[in-house]
């Protein structure tokens, strides 16, 4: 009797009978149900894990213009607090770089590149981009420009690759597919 089945016999409500037979039910899930789980899992992690990284950088672009804007703000300021309202004049122009990793270069001159608020912006906004980001004042002091490399790539056009945000004096403040970054940069391309 170890092995045998209970059977019940019902009776519908017109005189039909039905059997229903006791099985045994397992309390798990079958391996081709589990991999359909991970699979489907794994799936909407990769989309969702792609779409992140679309928005990181487009975070990171946001952030590199929201900090060289800021520079034509504190640009203004010291133009109107100077001396002569000027940028500060040097004899060949001077130029301030910083890298992401927090290097300056030519950030000493007693100009619009040795402001402490400018300086903190550009450094901002290389650590942003990841890649160097520039400031040059002309020898004149009278006019001055800022750029960096964006994160994203071909937002100018289709096929621009690489793409630039720039500011300058005149109060440009654009993406550009190519940047001379030299010390004559004192105008937005």
């Amino acid at each position: 009797m170890k092995n045998s089945k209970k059977v019940f016999i019902l009776r519908d409500s017109k005189g039909f009978t039905h059997q229903n037979f006791f099985k045994k039910i397992s309390g798990g899930f079958t391996l081709i149900e589990l991999l359909v789980v991970v699979a489907i899992i794994g799936i909407l992690a990769s989309v969702v894990l792609a779409s992140l990284n679309t928005a990181r950088t487009k975070g990171a672009d946001a952030a590199i213009k929201a900090n060289l804007a800021n520079t034509r703000a504190q640009a203004a300021i010291y133009y109107d607090s100077a001396t002569n309202n000027t940028y500060g004049a040097v004899t060949l122009g001077s130029s301030c770089s910083y890298t992401a990793a927090g290097g300056a270069t030519g950030c000493t001159a007693v100009s619009l590149v040795s402001d402490t608020q400018m300086k903190a912006a550009i450094a901002a906004t290389a650590v942003a981009s990841g890649s160097p980001a520039y400031l040059y004042v002309n020898a004149a002091g009278d006019a001055w420009a800022a750029g960096a490399q964006m994160k994203g790539t071909n937002l100018v056009s289709a096929s621009s690759g690489t793409d630039y945000f720039c500011v300058d004096y005149a109060g440009a403040a654009k993406l550009v597919d190519t940047m001379t970054l030299s010390s004559a940069f004192t105008v937005c391309p």
